[in-house]
């Protein structure tokens, strides 16, 4: 059974992309446009991980982070920030709030599937 990410971006373009590279890596891929979304698809059906957006409407990424490790755990499921802030204050707040890495954008393959397997994802 393949490993499930749920991909978090308001941007289309970035989940198709970001879909193609999972999906080409084993990955059963989901997708939702904001925090608010992904917080409502984590409680249908946790996945093994989280690729997640910092700028979206409606609940942006650090909000969201806080929402999911409220309420299940520190560490479960892993979480890499994909975003185009990449200040350390940024940075910080997404480690201390309980994200496993943090990517740049652009992002390729090579990063992309570098930082999962950093964290063990793959």
């Amino acid at each position: 059974m393949p490993r499930t990410c749920l991909v978090v971006d308001d941007s289309r373009v970035v989940r198709k992309v970001a879909r193609r590279i999972l999906e080409a890596n084993g990955f059963a891929v989901s997708e939702a446009a904001d925090g608010q979304q992904a917080l409502e698809s984590c409680r249908a059906s946790l996945p093994d991980c989280v690729l997640l957006d910092w700028n979206m409407p409606v609940m942006d990424g650090l909000t969201f982070l806080k929402s999911l490790r409220a309420e299940f755990g520190h560490d479960n499921p892993p979480v890499v920030f994909c975003t185009t802030e990449n200040d350390m204050a940024h940075i910080e707040a997404a480690i201390a709030n309980g994200a496993q890495e943090y990517i740049m954008k652009p992002f390729d393959e090579d990063i992309l599937t570098s930082k999962f397997a950093q964290v063990g994802l793959l």
